[in-house]
């Protein structure tokens, strides 16, 4: 035996196995080979020696693995988690952010989304819904208003959790909002509907985007989900992320609880991004996980392959590598963008303006890559398991609807122009803090 190689225990002679029309008849019986456990260096991306991470992973990852426990089956019977979010709140995962002093974990930023890549690869639905009460968290911990900024920070702590609604499906012209408040006795009135809730249907509090009389631009009042005038519905109907409560809520009469200031140099556009691609990155993992179990386990051959099994087929592994790589990328990717925004929401040296387009540039470059590798590892999971694998039992075209359902957000295509413009005309990225209709348009050959 040559400097190298293995000894062939199996008692299997392999020489035969290169000749394609020899596979019929061999017996898979002869491959008894106890699989090797894998030995990862690290199970998340970023610096190995980390002990502050690793104390709120083992606060987690417990309830992560709860969940995963029944993600498939509550993607095929449309469950929405309760149960799950539940568990998530009874250890204040909402709470990550807020200094231990006023209650909470002082988790950094990174440490955040290096969770929510681990949360999300149990179940991407429950990592999504915590869009809005990420990006909160963010505007709350930096507020000037340093009441508003201790009520708020209390409430979280305590593991409030706080949703969104701040678009609106259609009718309001570009730049403005049917969504209004109006002043009664000495309180403030939210009246509207808005779609693409996610997460409010799940949390305490959400915020509302609203035209107020009084001032310009778009306004951010919090009002309970609790009070009876807020009505919330289950009727996204998109044909992935089906879970996270994504659909319409209706406010009657509300009264607004609190507004939360509009600030210059916020990263909120930037996190909820983010938030987005940690997903992503978590459906990679966990699409890469179901391929690599179910080619472990996959006894049947072909005799167009190589007659192997299917754990030894060349042509498979090399797939499940890619796969695998694709998904190490998303994540690296993902956190390095993180640490970006994270050092720039700290950095003395940039003005409001250049914070922001920091933030936003990070944002952007990282979704213009994360998702078409995150699109092409859940569909290159098929092919390594053949025709089987579609079927609606193994559910595992999940991955591949989450994520291409992520993938159109807000919307995805126009980030790379973006990112170019800057680059070349030095172009900073826009605020758009609402979308609506093009009074100006009036339809193909008006």
């Amino acid at each position: 035996m040559s400097f190298g190689e293995s000894p062939n225990t199996s008692g299997v002679d392999f020489n035969q196995l290169s000749d394609p029309s020899q596979a019929s008849a061999l017996e898979l019986d002869e491959f008894q080979e106890q699989l090797p456990t894998r030995q990862l260096l690290k199970v998340t991306p970023g610096p190995s020696a980390d002990e502050q991470y690793d104390r709120l992973a083992e606060v987690f990852r417990p309830v992560f693995a709860q969940i995963a426990a029944t993600a498939k089956d509550r993607d095929r019977n449309r469950v929405l988690p309760f149960e799950q979010v539940g568990l998530l709140n009874r250890e204040r995962f909402g709470a990550l952010r807020i200094p231990v002093a006023d209650g909470g974990y002082g988790a950094r930023l990174v440490d955040v989304f290096r969770l929510l890549i681990e949360l999300s690869e149990a179940d991407s639905h429950v990592g999504q819904l915590w869009r809005a009460h990420i990006a909160f968290v963010e505007n709350v911990l930096v507020l000037d208003d340093q009441e508003l900024r201790s009520k708020w920070i209390a409430r979280i702590a305590a593991g409030q959790i706080v949703g969104n609604a701040y678009t609106e499906r259609g009718g309001n012209a570009l730049g403005t909002l049917n969504t209004k408040v109006s002043p009664a006795d000495d309180r403030w009135l939210v009246n509207g509907e808005k779609y693409y809730c996610t997460g409010t249907i799940f949390a305490d509090w959400t915020t509302v985007a609203v035209a107020h009389p009084d001032l310009p631009g778009r306004q951010i009042a919090v009002v309970s989900t609790q009070h009876s005038g807020v009505k919330i519905l289950d009727d996204w109907d998109g044909f992935g992320q089906g879970l996270t409560g994504t659909g319409t809520t209706e406010f009657h009469q509300v009264p607004v609880d609190s507004f939360i200031p509009q600030q210059s140099n916020d990263s909120e556009a930037a996190i909820f991004q983010l938030v987005l691609m940690a997903v992503q990155a978590g459906i990679a993992r966990a699409a890469l996980n179901d391929l690599r179990i179910s080619v472990q386990n996959r006894t049947r051959i072909f005799t167009t392959g190589t007659g192997v099994p299917v754990h030894r087929e060349p042509q498979v592994l090399q797939l499940v590598g890619e796969v695998s790589a694709e998904s190490f990328a998303a994540d690296s990717v993902v956190i390095g963008a993180v640490l970006e925004v994270e050092a720039a929401l700290v950095d003395p040296g940039l003005n409001d303006e250049e914070r922001y387009a920091v933030c936003e540039l990070a944002a952007n470059r990282a979704q213009t890559i994360v998702q078409p590798l995150v699109i092409g590892a859940t569909s290159k999971l098929f092919d390594g398991l053949g025709a089987s694998a579609t079927s609606v039992v193994c559910n595992l075209d999940r991955h591949w609807r989450n994520a291409r359902t992520i993938a159109t957000h807000n919307p995805a295509i126009y980030k790379a122009r973006i990112v170019g413009d800057y680059e070349i005309n030095a172009v900073q990225p826009q605020r758009l803090s609402v979308t609506g209709e093009d009074s100006n348009h009036r339809g193909y050959g008006a």
